[in-house]
């Protein structure tokens, strides 16, 4: 390969001795020094390159401490696998107690039955998850082995070029080349790029989910020949949003940098003939691996109370034991007790030591009493019911080819339970597909009616739709007046804001249908030619390609992160402002007269939630003036205006207007004040709050909060995001349910309100309470005004005897309001103030009354604050759902949260534990699959512990006959198979198949769901009905035929084998009973019947 340039770096680092071998020089010995003493001493990571230490002994390198490449997912080696896993599988204490009965078997003064026997179903359970187990390490150790095994190239400083290695040769320090369309081996810091601007374009798909192409570039001014070179970074962590960190120079100066130099592990370069860099993190501590947690565990509220019911059933084993024991204590007169306290060799044993032996011997004997398989048979249902889940048609989403995806595999019977529903607006409720409506420009408005169609396919690599604007005449005119008289006003600086204040990429059909071309002129080797030289020859060349085409622009295609900035570009491409050319250093955009603006870009104050605005630093190719454009909230630019005459007053009343229409608005903004020095000055303080280490967040935002003010307002846009289909169903159908609705959403209350009058989560009849930070502009105001509400709401005629706690859940079913609906809507600042620790209990019993709520302008930390206020205040399930990356944190709060995969990337669906498409699907995913799956799983669990009991009682009842002998009448083979085959089968199809309601009848009847919210299905009541039916039919299945041949002369077994008999039949006859539709279960009665078959084969055997 090339590698002149790279050589020529190179050898500013390497100085090689006479021997050929290398030597350090004195920069490298204290690079080498100060490398060490940093990363003992500091928290941060200090990389250097490995090319001057090669020779060196591993223990002698400054980058051995970090960990290497190769990856190891695998939890066991073959010579480890079998006493590790029995290790982990001895955690769970059901696995414990049934191996510690089995031992406690083999000793002879306290063993019930044959000490081999009762090996046998704890060992069938070990042996099957064992094998389970390794397969799956198996599987693991497989994938582990393929990808450390993959092709990489990395630079050897012997041959002086890239070679070939494998991803478990990379180590931190080395320099690493990715070419298009490879996977990128480790997380390296981004030194040159094939392209001149330094650019390069990664997809993050296999790490996110996103399919949208990530720009990176090169670290700022990198160019420069350096004999040494030192990256200061922080220490790995899981934060794929946030990286900082500089690279040091021997002259000590410092560049900083940030994520958008950093290529991820697992990401694929895209566009880009090749890419080169420092590892900065790999194997194990890259962000990749920190951020696979595998799957998500969650235990369920059934699963919450049937722990506590099996420790009822351990204290009731417990109490039967000790009757046994006693019993054995007073029952000494008895010939065949008295046979039984004489050891082998004659000696008398004490009765008080008898019935010590006994209680332990009963144990052994109603161990039955614990439902082994339980726990087996509960993780077979709920894979099936996911099964079931994810193939169900009417969740199949044929346009974007989707099927629901549940990531949770335990919690599908919390569903069937939820009583709170957390909903985000934008992208879950809205299609989150953005029409350009209407536009504000210096206090006229204008109107643009006729948009909304969708444009054509454009490439495999960007599926987002572009929006056909159809332009406003009248506003036309005006721009076609302004560019024909003076070029420039406040019309043609507004387009201009739309087409360059955004993160839009730009592309062209023609490169991205051969994503594979390599230009020849280009150089292979490790090169990062000089960036203002790179941009300034791109822009010719971009210039003269724009020129010749003959489609001009039409070969232009944008690829933009949000439907906003795609709607926002697209406005101002149909004004005739096309932006043709985006690089790190420069913008160029095409106006209406066919000219090309240049505009060199020198500082990008990028969006956040709390500043609320993005900002663009650029220099006018004309006028060499420095111009800041900004777009935001409405409120984010408004307060730092130089000026508020006319125009901001008529431009707020027109966001008004747009608001109480359910448009999404934005103002933008222009700043020329903006003098040289003044910059520099600035931007050499931005340059070190980048190279930052600590605070390094706060002191960019009071960089950004510094120059962004004095702002000239130059317009506002309305954009309008339609409801999705069958939203005002959906919520009515919940709703009915019992299911309280809160939407939180950062937009403003007045778009918020008429998107919730919309979709009927606020009727017009509603009494209707409005809470912002206008009216309250204190916390003693907010507290006085809760407890005005509360005290109006208190005097309100209410039932005597009504349901306090699920006020609000009344409907038809149940009969009408007891008191008036109300719905609540609040902003972010005055959610602030009443979730304080003075004012959360007056808040939260505000809410129970509220039908509705409505949380405007909150932040995502304050939405997932709101859920775990509700969840914990008030113990309830909730449900949390939503599309975009801001509402990962609410999704993870909740019990249940619900992805939706939309158009803003695939971040909350990879948080969540289960994922739709349409919000509509919310309806048949907790009506239906929801109620099936609490009631299936609630009856089996309640079966399960009715039938061990039942069984087990037959032992109990015996030893009154037997003298408390601990004798079995029932064959211990019998007895073992109980649990494992003879009536493991049945219930696990009963759990699966049953159905207690059609589909069609839910989805008609929302209010057969409230079963689940109360758990009707599955209460402590429920539990001990079930066991003291259990003992009633116990005493039934014993009595009969211990009536029938008593007085005769047949053997144990002879008497045991009938009574062994009638139980299994009752046992299984009752389950006939709990059956709510034989039609799906004919299946699973087929089975019963051959077991039966099977079983009474070998009672007759025997």
């Amino acid at each position: 390969c090339s590698a002149l340039t790279a050589y020529l770096h190179l050898r500013q680092v390497f100085v090689p001795t006479e021997s050929g071998q290398g030597s350090l020089t004195g920069v490298d010995s204290t690079l080498f020094s100060l490398s060490l003493s940093l990363s003992l001493s500091l928290p941060v990571r200090t990389v250097v390159s490995n090319l001057p230490f090669e020779d060196l002994k591993k223990r002698e390198q400054p980058n051995r401490r970090y960990e290497g490449n190769a990856i190891k997912t695998n939890k066991y080696r073959l010579w480890s696998f079998i006493p590790m896993n029995l290790f982990e599988q001895f955690h769970r204490m059901a696995n414990i107690y049934f191996v510690g009965l089995a031992i406690l078997n083999f000793v002879p003064v306290v063993n019930a039955f044959q000490p081999e026997v009762a090996l046998i179903p704890i060992c069938v359970i070990l042996a099957l998850t064992t094998v389970k187990d390794g397969w799956e390490d198996f599987r693991r150790y497989q994938t582990d082995q393929q990808l450390n095994n993959t092709p990489c190239f990395i630079f050897n400083r012997k041959q002086m070029c890239f070679m070939e290695r494998r991803w478990k040769d990379v180590r931190v320090g080395d320099f690493v080349r990715v070419l298009s369309n490879e996977i990128i081996p480790a997380d390296i810091l981004l030194l040159h790029t094939s392209d001149p601007d330094g650019v390069c374009h990664m997809e993050t798909a296999n790490l996110d989910g996103e399919t949208s192409l990530k720009q990176r570039k090169v670290v700022p001014g990198f160019s420069t020949l350096v004999r040494a070179l030192s990256v200061v970074c922080e220490n790995p962590n899981n934060n794929l949003n946030l990286f900082k960190g500089y690279v040091e120079r021997p002259d000590k100066r410092r560049t900083g940098f940030g994520i958008d130099s950093l290529l991820l592990r697992g990401c694929t370069v895209r566009n880009t003939d090749d890419a080169a860099g420092i590892v900065v993190y790999a194997g194990h501590e890259t962000k990749s691996m920190l951020n696979n947690s595998g799957p998500r565990y969650k235990r369920s509220k059934i699963e919450r109370k049937m722990n506590t019911d099996v420790l009822f059933c351990v204290v009731l084993l417990f109490f039967m034991c000790l009757i046994g024991a006693l019993g054995t204590v007073q029952g000494t007169s008895l010939s065949i007790i008295q046979d039984a306290l004489h050891a082998d060799n004659g000696n008398y044993i004490p009765s008080v030591l008898a019935g010590f032996y006994m209680f332990f011997t009963m144990i052994i004997l109603l161990q039955v009493m614990i439902p082994v398989s339980l726990y087996v048979s509960i993780e077979l249902v709920k894979m099936v019911q996911i099964f079931f889940i994810t193939q169900d048609v009417e969740l199949y989403d044929e346009e974007l080819d989707s099927r629901v995806q549940c990531r949770a595999l335990n919690i599908t019977e919390d569903l069937g339970q939820i009583q709170y529903i957390f909903s985000d607006k934008t992208g879950t409720l809205t299609e989150n597909k953005m029409v350009f409506r209407r536009c504000s420009i210096m206090g006229t408005e204008y109107c643009h009616e006729e948009n909304g169609a969708v444009g054509e396919f454009v490439s495999p690599y960007f599926l987002k739709q572009e929006t056909v604007v159809v332009p406003d005449r009248k506003l036309m005119l005006e721009v076609d007046r302004q560019m024909a008289s003076i070029q420039t006003g406040p019309y043609l600086d507004f387009f201009l804001a739309l087409a360059i204040c955004n993160t839009v990429l730009v592309s062209s059909v023609k490169t991205l249908a051969d994503p594979f071309s390599t230009d020849e002129d280009e150089s292979d080797g490790f090169h990062s030619s000089n960036v203002s030289d790179a941009t300034g020859q791109k822009g010719i060349s971009s210039e003269r390609k724009v020129k010749s085409s003959p489609s001009g622009s039409e070969e232009v295609c944008y690829e933009a992160h949000s439907p906003d900035e795609a709607a926002l570009i697209h406005a101002a491409k149909a004004y005739g402002f096309s932006m043709v050319e985006r690089t790190p250093h420069y913008v160029t955009v095409k106006l209406p007269n066919e000219a090309l603006l240049k505009f060199e870009v020198l500082d990008i104050l990028t969006f956040d939630s709390t500043r609320r605005r993005m900002s663009i630093i650029v220099r006018h190719p004309h006028t060499k003036e420095i111009t800041m454009y900004t777009k935001g909230a409405d409120s984010a630019v408004m307060e730092r205006l130089g000026n508020v005459f006319s125009v901001p007053v008529k431009t707020q009343k027109d966001l008004d207007m747009y608001a109480r229409n359910g448009l999404r608005t934005l103002c933008f903004a222009k700043k020329v004040e903006v003098l040289e020095q003044e910059f520099r000055a600035w931007s050499a303080v931005r340059q070190e709050a980048l190279s930052a280490m600590d605070e390094k967040e706060e002191r960019l935002m009071e960089t950004a909060n510094f120059i962004e003010s004095n702002f000239n307002l130059l317009g506002a846009t309305g954009i309008e995001d339609r409801l999705q289909e069958s939203v005002p169903e959906t919520i009515l159908a919940l709703r009915r349910a019992g299911m309280q609705l809160w939407v939180l959403t950062g937009d403003k209350p007045e778009t918020a309100i008429n998107i919730a009058y919309s979709c009927k989560l606020l009727e017009h009849e509603d009494l209707f309470l409005y809470t912002n930070a206008v009216s309250v502009i204190c916390q003693s105001v907010c507290k006085m005004r809760l407890e005005d509400t509360l005290g109006e709401l208190r005097r309100s005629t209410l039932a005597p005897g009504a349901d306090h706690q699920f006020r609000g859940y009344n409907s038809a079913f149940t009969g009408p309001l007891m008191e008036p609906s109300i719905g609540l809507v609040i902003d972010g600042p005055t959610l602030s103030m009443a979730m304080s620790d003075e004012l959360v209990e007056q808040f939260v019993e505000l809410c129970k009354h509220c039908r509705a709520v409505l949380c405007c302008r909150v932040t995502p930390l304050q939405k997932s604050a709101v859920v775990k206020l509700i969840r914990q205040k008030l113990r309830v399930m909730t449900l949390a759902v939503g599309d975009g990356a801001n509402d990962v944190n609410m999704i993870q709060a909740a019990d249940v949260g619900i992805g939706v995969s939309g158009q803003e990337g695939m971040q909350a669906v990879m948080a969540s534990d289960f994922a739709i498409t349409r919000f509509k699907h919310l309806q048949r995913l907790l009506l239906v699959h929801g109620h099936w799956c609490y009631s299936r799983l609630a009856n089996m669990v309640i079966y399960f512990f009715y039938k061990n009991v039942a069984y087990v009682n037959l032992l109990f009842w015996y030893q009154f006959f037997c003298g408390f002998s601990a004798t079995a009448m029932i064959d211990y083979w019998l007895m073992i198979f109980f649990n494992l085959f003879f009536t493991s089968a049945p219930p696990i199809m009963f759990g699966i198949m049953d159905k207690e309601v059609s589909d069609s009848t839910l989805l008609s009847l929302p209010e057969l769901y409230k079963r689940g919210q109360h758990s009707e299905g599955y209460r402590r009541s429920t539990f001990w009905i079930a066991i003291l039916d259990a003992f009633y039919q116990s005493l039934v299945c014993f009595f009969i035929p211990y009536w029938t041949y008593n007085g005769s002369d047949i053997g144990i077994f002879a008497f045991g084998t009938p009574m062994n008999t009638v139980s299994l039949f009752t046992i299984i006859l009752h389950l006939a009973i709990e059956i709510k539709s034989w039609v799906s279960l004919l299946s699973a009665s087929s089975l019963h019947k051959t077991m039966t078959k099977t079983s009474l084969s070998l009672l007759i055997n025997i």
